[in-house]
């Protein structure tokens, strides 16, 4: 009897507790469980491990009472479809969440409301009930009504993308100039003189970014920079795409390397080359862009730019944070560097 009310007790242990367990204050447990940057290191172990071991469970209502944090992230979710999902974006919620669990914090996914459109609605919900202590916007946009009502709000966010110079600087976004630019340099390294490029019809920054990046690396490496070898793909027309790659391939003064925008759009240059009856990676290189998990399913495997999601998504939650507990934030965004992941499809 006295054994099992012993177990129960530990399960239900008090601050107290723990504090006397570890020969500490009640502030100085606190303190580990809220702000273990104040701790001494050995102190901060000593104190988790009275913790674990009498198995102490903070809280978490209390705690945000107390201090106002909710230790929760908003995530405005990207519309996709759930039988063609976009593997970029379901990559970065899963970095998203992991970043954030390591800081403690948890994610809400929220989107507007069944038919609705504007996501203001949706994000005055959440500003009004307190339920979250800041927001993570993605796809970001230059003009986003989304960063801007945020803004305004005076509410604390962090933006997969660059803002407007008129909002607050907090993003990170993708060097995509400086990896197309990359790309242009490994194939050049590779002996490609005369490079093409297949870019998307999409009116998005980044994509221009990418056929920015493009055009630097061939004026940087002296390469052809004939007008004729930028492409861009026929939107929802992958036949019409085929036959614009197919004839840029006719002919002794070919391409013999394409850089693409995307992972899809590099699949249409297997077929065109394929077409045309010449050799991915021997006759013709290709490279594409995002690193989906189809690049290394594919005959030659692609190579292809990663995008280090892990690290974009670290960086928006650090950043967040900051502005949640008022520490100094950078006043400028960050620009993350990648690099492309070498397959046979160059050779």
């Amino acid at each position: 009897m006295t054994q099992g009310k012993r177990r129960r007790r530990r399960a239900g242990a008090t601050i107290e507790e723990v504090a006397r367990a570890a020969g500490v204050s009640r502030q100085t447990v606190s303190n580990a469980l809220n702000a273990p940057q104040r701790v001494r290191r050995d102190t901060l172990a000593r104190v988790m491990e009275a913790i674990e071991r009498l198995g102490y469970q903070p809280d978490q209502s209390a705690r945000s009472l107390r201090t106002g944090s909710r230790r929760t992230i908003g995530y405005l979710a990207p519309v996709d479809d759930p039988f063609d999902p976009n593997p970029l974006m379901g990559g970065f919620l899963e970095a998203l969440v992991d970043a954030a669990g390591a800081e403690g914090q948890r994610v809400l996914l929220f989107r507007p409301a069944h038919g609705a459109t504007d996501p203001r609605p949706a994000i005055d919900e959440l500003i009004a009930g307190r339920q979250v202590d800041g927001f993570v916007l993605s796809d970001v946009l230059s003009g986003d009504v989304r960063v801007e009502h945020v803004a305004r709000a005076g509410v604390p966010f962090v933006a997969f993308g660059r803002t407007a110079p008129d909002t607050p600087q907090h993003w990170v976004d993708l060097d995509n100039t400086g990896a197309l630019a990359d790309v242009v340099a490994l194939l050049a390294a590779r002996g490609h003189r005369r490079v093409a490029f297949l870019g998307s019809p999409a009116d998005l920054p980044w994509m221009a970014d990418r056929r920015e990046g493009f055009r630097l690396g061939v004026e940087r490496h002296g390469l052809d920079t004939s007008e004729a070898l930028e492409l861009t793909a026929v939107r929802d027309d992958a036949a019409e795409t085929v036959a614009a790659v197919r004839a840029l391939l006719h002919g002794a003064d070919r391409p013999t390397a394409i850089a693409t925008a995307g992972d899809m759009l590099a699949l249409t240059a297997y077929e065109a080359i394929r077409a045309e009856q010449l050799s991915v990676g021997r006759d013709v290189a290709v490279v594409g862009f995002h690193d989906s998990p189809i690049c290394r399913l594919l005959h030659p495997p692609l190579t292809s730019v990663r995008l280090p999601l892990r690290r974009i998504a670290a960086e928006l939650v650090r950043r967040l944070l900051a502005q949640v507990r008022g520490e100094p934030v950078a006043g400028r965004g960050l620009l993350v560097s990648a690099e492309p992941v070498v397959r046979a499809s160059t050779g």
